[in-house]
């Protein structure tokens, strides 16, 4: 028996310590946000948070995340948005052209490290996850506007107020 901290919550999972985490989450505390399509680290469908770094959760082993924070696309609230947990600002590109996690997932953390990415630096970041309706294009430039977003709502509450 292993204990996992998923979404915040410490959770007990059966399984030999070389087990994928995806099954885990996905089988034993069904919790399907988290895809599978390659389960071989190709697609990016089954991407969830270790200790804030996106992660392809078919490649990593139970053992290899005990002791560290899991999160899943479930623990965003509302769903249809992703807050950056550094800055707790609303981006939005979930709704303009990431319809999936592994893609939302893979963008918020990108923008958690880096508030400005360049387009090259976006690409970069998001190779790997594929993309069946091939919008890739419009995944780069939701991703750019919701940087823009995070940054202005950021210096938003920095300005002060004339009193």
């Amino acid at each position: 028996m292993t204990t996992l901290n998923i979404n915040g919550r410490n959770m007990s999972v059966e399984a030999a310590p070389d087990r994928p985490l995806l099954w885990a989450i996905r089988e034993q505390l069904q919790m399907t946000g988290t895809n599978s399509a390659a389960a071989a680290g190709l697609c990016g469908a089954c991407t969830v948070h270790v200790n804030g770094e996106a992660v392809r959760s078919c490649q990593t082993a139970i053992s290899d995340v005990a002791g560290k924070k899991i999160t899943t696309i479930e623990a965003s609230v509302p769903r249809a948005t992703i807050r950056c947990r550094r800055r707790g600002s609303p981006s939005r590109f979930r709704n303009a052209a990431t319809a999936s996690p592994d893609r939302s997932w893979q963008a918020a953390s990108l923008l958690a490290k880096n508030p400005n990415p360049t387009k090259d630096e976006v690409v970069a970041h998001m190779d790997g996850n594929l993309c069946r309706c091939m919008t890739y294009s419009r995944i780069q430039k939701a991703i750019m506007r919701a940087a823009i977003e995070m940054r202005t709502a950021s210096n938003a509450g920095t300005e002060r107020r004339a009193t």
